[in-house]
């Protein structure tokens, strides 16, 4: 036999046999995970991180549409939809939480009031209820407390709140609606923002096929997303911040994207706090509907999901104090000691961005009302 035709037959024979090792491993992997959850593997979670399991969501029942007809929701999806609620009466809530959009607005930063733009992207408001805090940076406790800011905000609404309840009054359409849910027309900004509260916790997640899966159907995703899912618990270490039912800790993290004393610097939650450990330290947000959701980022500025990944890979260790002077610049931020270096794949990435698409749902367009008030 010639060399060349050697050579031929070896490739060959390496290439069957790094095959059937490959559908091994991936029919290993599948049979681990068809197993009850109680049963997977543990996940690679550091030491003294709070986790839980991965957890399906409900399936929606009849008890949705009743929910909706409630006089509180009604009336907060009213004034959700309402650009009377901003200065200029062009500006609502919907803007940027828009529902074609999965409750978010796909732009890096949003564009506000007399065409200011912010500093940070929209987060949806899919499974808002959920939450334990607020904003980025955590500084409302809740969607009560929340949805002052925005009104108020002079780059966002802009709406001067000793002119918003008198606006709201002067129309009987509302008076009667803030009768029928509050009982009373004498009504304040507290009913106001319980009304938007009320519908905000409405905006949940449908179920994706990564829920299915979760349920015992367990051919709901493909070989390569169950790697992707064994490598998010595991090698890559998503858990550790991204566990749950909605996928998140609901904790602040730095990641190493604080842009400190450059373009783009935000400082997070330590602009809340005013505690130089909270430099450049943000809400972990939910992964629920999260190809929907782009662009990412407190910032926006990632939209493509393998380069979101690669930096990830890196573990961002690049951004960690170097010099004698950022040791001891007390604001200098620390990347969180979670973020590792992960030495993943170009398959292994692939994986985990084919499994962040079974995590998303199909989109819930909400039809926005057909009249509003006047």
């Amino acid at each position: 036999m010639s060399m060349k035709k050697l050579l031929s037959f070896a490739f060959v024979l390496v290439f069957v046999i790094c095959s059937a090792f490959l559908h091994e491993n991936q029919d290993s992997i599948r049979e681990l995970y068809s197993r009850p959850i109680s049963h997977w593997p543990k996940p690679t979670i550091d030491s003294g991180v709070i986790w839980s399991e991965f957890k399906s969501l409900p399936r929606l029942d009849t008890s949705y549409f009743s929910l909706m007809e409630q006089p509180d929701v009604k009336l907060g999806k009213l004034l959700f939809f309402d650009p009377l609620l901003s200065g200029s009466n062009q500006i609502s809530c919907s803007s940027c939480h828009n529902p074609q959009t999965s409750w978010g607005d796909h732009l890096t930063v949003p564009v506000g009031h007399d065409h200011q733009v912010g500093t940070r992207n929209t987060i949806s408001l899919l499974n808002v209820q959920a939450r334990k805090s607020m904003f980025w940076d955590g500084r409302a406790k809740n969607l009560e407390e929340q949805a002052l800011f925005p009104i108020e905000a002079h780059h966002e609404m802009a709406m001067d709140l000793t002119k918003l309840i008198p606006k709201l009054k002067a129309i009987p359409g509302y008076r009667e609606l803030f009768i029928e849910a509050y009982g009373d027309e004498d009504f304040s900004m507290p009913e106001v923002m319980k009304a938007l509260a009320a519908f905000q916790r409405t905006l949940t997640s449908r179920r994706s096929r990564f829920d299915e899966f979760l349920d015992g159907k367990h051919n709901a995703l493909t070989d390569q997303e169950i790697q992707g899912m064994h490598l998010f618990r595991t090698k890559a270490r998503c858990m550790n911040c991204h566990n749950g039912q909605y996928l998140t800790d609901e904790d602040f993290h730095n990641i190493g994207l604080t842009y400190y004393k450059r373009k783009y610097e935000d400082l997070g939650r330590y602009e809340v706090t005013k505690n130089p450990a909270d430099v450049g330290k943000f809400r972990t947000p939910s992964l629920r509907d999260v190809m929907n959701t782009a662009p990412w980022m407190h910032n926006g500025l990632f939209e493509d999901i393998i380069g979101l990944l690669n930096l990830y890979n890196s573990g961002m260790v690049m951004n960690n104090p170097k010099t004698p002077e950022q040791h001891a610049d007390p604001m200098y931020p620390r990347t969180d000691p979670l973020l590792k270096e992960l030495n993943l794949t170009k398959e292994e990435i692939q994986s985990i961005a084919a499994f962040l698409k079974a995590v998303t749902a199909t989109k819930y367009r909400m039809n926005r009302p057909e009249s509003l008030p006047r």
